[in-house]
């Protein structure tokens, strides 16, 4: 997860389209021969686009882009730490 990277997803994409994009990347990894090492990076890359959906709500729902952002990443590094 990294947040420059989410920021710039959330900035410079519409909700729909990175939802879209995250249905290919899961429909991709349910392939068989999709490898170990393809799944983490496929993995990395779902993180990040479901960062910048979530942040993308908290700001529509009225909270500052920074702070949207900020929280979004104590969010999951919370959940990581349980």
């Amino acid at each position: 997860m990294k947040l420059p990277v989410i920021r710039h997803l959330q900035k410079n994409n519409e909700v729909e389209k990175l939802e879209h994009t995250i249905e290919v990347l899961e429909n991709f990894t349910e392939h068989r021969s999709v490898s170990e090492e393809e799944m983490d990076v496929i993995g990395e890359l779902l993180t990040n686009l479901c960062g910048a959906v979530e942040v993308h709500k908290m700001i529509q729902d009225g909270v500052p882009e920074k702070d949207a952002a900020n929280n979004f990443v104590k969010k999951v590094l919370g959940s990581i730490d349980k």
